[in-house]
């Protein structure tokens, strides 16, 4: 259930470990979270969204309307819940166990990532440049060094850097250099556009004998003791032996049909694609993270992809203008030349989170015993996919 990124890799290593997959997504493949998302395939800059530096923040998060990060409470128990178990993981120990178990998984991801690309050469745009994580402040810089210490100490290449150095690493930030306290600076990292790596796996694995469902609602289902037995849908019940839940932010709504919680809600996020072909010396060829914005800019192609803001605010989809025009502003802030900027593919997508940042993989308390669960991945989908995906074969052998 569900032709995300999330699903799809899923869907790609049950086949090669020999099983019969059929997918099912009410929408075309990618059309979620996945389809617009910041492309970086962060491999090893993972810091959880719970930190403790969140408790000084939630007057802004709570009252200002410009603030990357939003939370505006709504009559959701579920929001309500979330938000506190959140709060509550916005401490040291949680950041640092959640950071090294991130890491972990992504790197386990990369290897799933690599190999698939080797064996499939899809054609998304994939560049292996690095990434520059940037910082405003001495003190955001001082604690971004603190978080450094901690990745290379689990085995991560990475350095600190000065904004001359910035600029020798990716020119096109001449003109903010100014603004640059410090960067880490991880030259391993890589990036993609998620949608059309989507797009090639649909293909790969229509060839392999994949079968599809698209653009069918999941109504119900059938459930006989402690097995499920078929998904309910306006095209007729889907029987399986096991069943796989991947469905982003929309799992909890599912999963509660079957009497099993998921704490996972959805981070509304936004991005914007710019193309570049008039200016690429002016566009980053390198992944940048505007940590003070929380903005990401990554090159795919011709374009740029610029992302950001955590958003928690129900499932509205509407995407306001001001949400936009911050994006642009942004953009032109760091990156002055790098377009025209009268194309903007304004998207957004509802990333779907756990309160702590660890995805949700394997069996639920009162779901059927033969459902497993691959959701809750939050900001890192494309990057962890392949490596939560490792975990579902694993829960199903």
């Amino acid at each position: 259930m569900g032709a995300g990124i999330v699903g799809l890799a899923t869907a790609y290593r049950l086949n090669d470990a020999g099983f019969d997959v059929t997918v099912v997504d009410r929408a075309a493949p990618g059309r979620g979270a996945s389809g617009g998302n910041g492309a970086q395939l962060s491999y090893s800059y993972v810091q959880p969204l719970a930190d403790p530096s969140i408790w000084a923040q939630l007057p802004t998060l709570l009252f200002s309307r410009s603030s990357p990060l939003k939370l505006r409470p709504q009559l959701d128990p579920a929001q309500w819940r979330w938000a506190l178990q959140f709060l509550a993981a916005c401490n040291a120990e949680t950041s640092r166990s959640t950071t090294v178990a991130l890491l972990a998984l992504a790197a386990r991801s990369r290897l799933g990532f690599e190999a698939m690309m080797q064996r499939e050469a899809l054609a998304c745009d994939f560049s292996a440049t690095g990434k520059l994580v940037l910082y405003a402040t001495a003190a955001s810089f001082e604690k971004a060094t603190k978080q450094l210490a901690l990745q290379q100490s689990l085995g991560v290449q990475q350095r600190a850097v000065d904004a001359v150095e910035c600029v020798a690493i990716e020119p096109a930030l001449r003109h903010y250099a100014p603004h640059i306290a410090g960067a880490i600076h991880t030259p391993s990292e890589c990036a993609a556009d998620c949608l059309k790596t989507c797009s090639g796996l649909v293909d790969v694995l229509r060839a392999r004998g994949v079968a599809f469902l698209l653009d069918t609602h999941i109504e119900g289902f059938e459930r006989r003791g402690e097995r499920l037995v078929a998904l309910r849908t306006a095209r007729g019940e889907v029987t399986a032996d096991q069943f796989v839940m991947a469905l982003g932010a929309f799992s909890p709504k599912l999963a509660g049909m079957l009497g099993a919680f998921l704490p996972v809600y959805p981070l509304k996020g936004y991005s914007i694609t710019v193309p570049t072909d008039l200016a690429a010396s002016d566009a980053p060829r390198v992944s940048v993270t505007d940590s003070a914005r929380k903005v990401v800019f990554a090159r795919v192609g011709e374009r740029l992809r610029v992302a950001g803001m955590a958003e928690l605010v129900g499932y509205d989809d509407a995407i306001p203008d001001d949400r936009i025009a911050s994006l642009v502003v942004s953009t032109k802030t760091l990156f002055p030349a790098c377009s025209s900027f009268a194309e903007l593919n304004p998207w957004t997508g509802m990333r779907p989170a756990t309160p702590t940042g660890l995805p949700i993989v394997g069996r639920l308390p009162r779901a059927p015993s033969n459902l497993v669960f691959n959701t809750g991945h939050g900001a890192l989908g494309f990057t962890l996919a392949f490596g939560t995906a490792e975990g579902v074969v694993e829960s199903l052998g």
